[in-house]
């Protein structure tokens, strides 16, 4: 699977930019701040239906316009997949594929599979659980739309049992049938979520460390570990333990959305303990682990997103990497670098076919 041609209108600050890409490699090459790393969140797009950078649809129109375009042709399985997303502002995002729109976006989830790897990944690390939630669901999703419609339902009743417990504050009241009812759905949603995250993490992990050990040379030790409340007790006991809590805070404290990762180095927090070129191998190997994992379980290579590739990294640790990434059993590659020169020796030395794109804003 490839991507062979994007068209876009009025996206972040591209004003009208079109493409026709190699199958295997292609770099875009510019100063910060130019637009490289916004074509590929055009291409993020294009998979998820989303920006990968910016979850407010409205503020990835350019300023001065009043929409954007997004449009691009896939080969997959010898077929043409032409997807289109546009948003005007006011109105709601429409998502196409082969002219005929989708009636839910979610529908569309996992048809390009697609991996990114990006600066931004760090946010892994430093942010909170919610984000390496977001990690495990985004990778389990693409593969099985069961399992989104059921964390789609179950993040909807969590929202309606928080506004019941707030409701139940403000009035001086308590019903505690009409939560029970709420609590028999989540229960039953929360158990094939856990056990499909279960599942996952132990796929993930031998998948994990090899790319880990290979990226290292095997110089650090470490540990990815799912972190949930369920493996001690199932969620309608933790309904009943924690109501008094749950009425005081007013939402719901229990639960699969409070599940986690904990990513460690030789048993410690990395993030209290790795280097930031620690920190950035973890990341990389656990973006190339998603890649893995979902080229085995769909049987399609991925489309692989490599955004500032240099970025805390050395330059025979990046050759390493892109001779990693450039063997057969990948697919197509993108890249985006600061330095055209610098990617192109690097690009010439594994004899492999690219396209390298200068990005200026004369283009834009």
């Amino acid at each position: 699977m490839y991507l062979k041609n994007l068209s876009l209108i009025h996206f972040k600050n591209i004003n009208d930019y079109s493409f026709h890409f190699q199958k295997k490699i292609n770099c875009f090459v510019g100063k910060n701040g130019i637009g490289k790393t916004n074509i590929l969140d055009a291409i993020y797009y294009l998979s998820y239906g989303k920006s990968y950078f910016n979850p407010i649809a409205s503020q990835n129109i350019q300023h001065g316009t009043d929409f954007f375009v997004i449009d691009g042709t896939f080969i997959k399985d010898d077929k043409e997949e032409h997807i289109v997303c546009s948003l005007k502002k006011g109105q709601k995002k429409v998502l196409k594929r082969n002219g005929k729109n989708y009636d839910r976006i979610s529908d569309h989830f996992g048809l390009i599979p697609l991996v990114i790897i990006s600066p931004s990944d760090a946010d892994l690390i430093t942010e909170g659980s919610e984000t390496r939630r977001k990690f495990i669901d985004s990778v389990v999703s693409q593969l099985d739309s069961n399992y989104l419609q059921h964390l789609i339902q179950y993040q909807k009743l969590i929202s309606q049992r928080n506004a019941l417990l707030k409701y139940f504050a403000l009035n001086h009241t308590f019903d505690s049938t009409t939560l029970e009812v709420y609590n028999e759905q989540l229960t039953q949603l929360a158990e094939p979520i856990f056990k499909k995250r279960k599942e996952f993490i132990n796929d993930f992990l031998p998948i994990f460390n090899y790319y880990h050990q290979l990226i290292t040379n095997q110089r650090d030790q470490v540990q990815l570990n799912y972190e949930s409340q369920l493996f001690e007790k199932g969620m309608d006991i933790l309904f009943e333990e924690n109501l008094s809590k749950d009425r005081v805070l007013q939402y719901t404290s229990v639960g699969i959305h409070k599940d986690d990762l904990s990513f460690e180095l030789e048993n410690h927090p990395i993030k209290k303990f790795g280097s930031q070129g620690q920190q950035k191998s973890f990341l990389i190997a656990l973006k190339l682990a998603q890649f893995e994992f979902l080229k085995k379980q769909s049987g399609v290579a991925p489309i692989l997103l490599f955004d500032d590739i240099f970025d805390k990294l050395d330059e025979d640790r990046v050759r390493k990497i892109i001779e990693l990434v450039h063997q057969d059993t990948f697919g197509q590659l993108f890249i985006s670098d600061t330095h055209a020169e610098r990617t192109e020796n690097l690009l010439k030395s594994i004899q492999q076919d690219y396209e390298i794109f200068k990005i200026d804003k004369e283009r834009e």
